[in-house]
């Protein structure tokens, strides 16, 4: 495993990391927590040490899980956790955390179902610019201070949002959607990140499973499982299906990758991402996603190659923002 620096946080994180989403098991498919636990396992005997989860995760249950991980051996993970989402007012259009006081106490929330009195990273889930921003901040600084969060960032793709966030320059990361079918982070945010310090942590590189190239024209989700709009909405089926186009003609760019590993590598080759965090349900999948720390990374030519699928900058946002 490669190790990258997290922006200004200074930290040491594995360039691979674990993302917690499917952990909380209501929105990707059906999940095992005994599953989950022995790829946290794997994860860590392998080199692993970022794991990334949220408090809207299974209302809670996936961060109850990565508590009961760390038990013995917190010094083990670095991790980061999300608050927003879990109180948010839709009709309002904001956070119900509207006071600095309701905010630590949301992350006291956070604490308790992590069993851990601090953690590495807290986040803004907040994807847009609300009324709560400044409290979200002043919020995440205090908790700076009282030793109860190493650093503070926000998860987001709306670059004014993250200008104004980072507006005193103290924004130390940005968890963002970012992969070959979506590369307009490509423009202005990652540059950005760049100049700035700020540590890149990106979700969606696996564009919601479409570049595993598992998936076909027929595939159907469970009940459970926020893809199932693809096929409910004609619209969003007709990019489904363009997106399975692409990935036929990034198959034979893999050349004794698999589509995973040529996603994975292709992320890790921006130079202002610091860690991708591929969501994991189960050993083989964490097998799968960590055999790409091993390999050579790729060459200007086959990058050049996926510039004719997808130019640079180009593709769409398919993850929620």
């Amino acid at each position: 495993m490669q190790y990258r620096t997290l922006g200004k946080t200074g930290l040491q994180i594995s360039e691979i990391g674990f993302g917690l989403w499917a952990a909380g098991g209501d929105a990707w498919g059906p999940t095992d927590d005994q599953d989950i636990l022995d790829a946290i396992d794997y994860a860590l005997d392998h080199g692993v040490n970022f794991y990334d989860t949220a408090d809207v995760y299974g209302w809670g249950h996936s961060e109850e899980l990565l508590g009961r991980a760390m038990q013995g051996r917190r010094d083990r993970f670095i991790v980061a956790t999300k608050i927003g989402w879990r109180d948010f007012d839709g009709e309002a259009g904001r956070s119900a955390y509207t006071t600095v006081e309701k905010l630590i106490a949301g992350v006291e929330s956070n604490l308790r179902r992590l069993n851990t009195d601090y953690v590495d990273i807290i986040q803004s889930h907040i994807n847009f610019r609300d009324p709560t921003m400044e409290v979200f901040l002043e919020g995440f600084q205090r908790l700076q201070r009282d030793g109860k969060v190493r650093a503070y960032g926000v998860s987001t793709s709306d670059f004014e949002y993250l200008k104004a966030f980072n507006h005193d320059g103290n924004c130390a990361t940005l968890q963002i959607d970012y992969s070959i079918l979506n590369r307009t982070a490509e423009a202005d945010i990652l540059p950005y990140c760049q100049a700035q310090n700020i540590g890149v942590i990106v979700r969606g590189a696996l564009a919601m499973g479409i570049l595993t190239g598992k998936f076909t024209p027929e595939t159907r989700f469970p009940e459970n499982d926020w893809r199932r709009r693809w096929h409910e909405n004609e619209d969003e089926y007709q990019i489904f299906l363009d997106d399975l186009r692409k990935v036929e003609q990034l198959r034979p760019l893999a050349q004794g990758r698999s589509l995973v590993q040529l996603a994975l590598q292709f992320v890790l080759a921006h130079p202002a991402v610091s860690t991708v965090i591929p969501g994991i349900k189960n050993v083989r999948q964490a097998e799968a996603n960590l055999a790409t720390a091993g390999l050579p990374p790729l060459t200007p030519k086959e990058l050049a190659q996926i510039d004719t699928i997808v130019p640079p900058g180009g593709g769409r946002k398919i993850w929620p923002a």
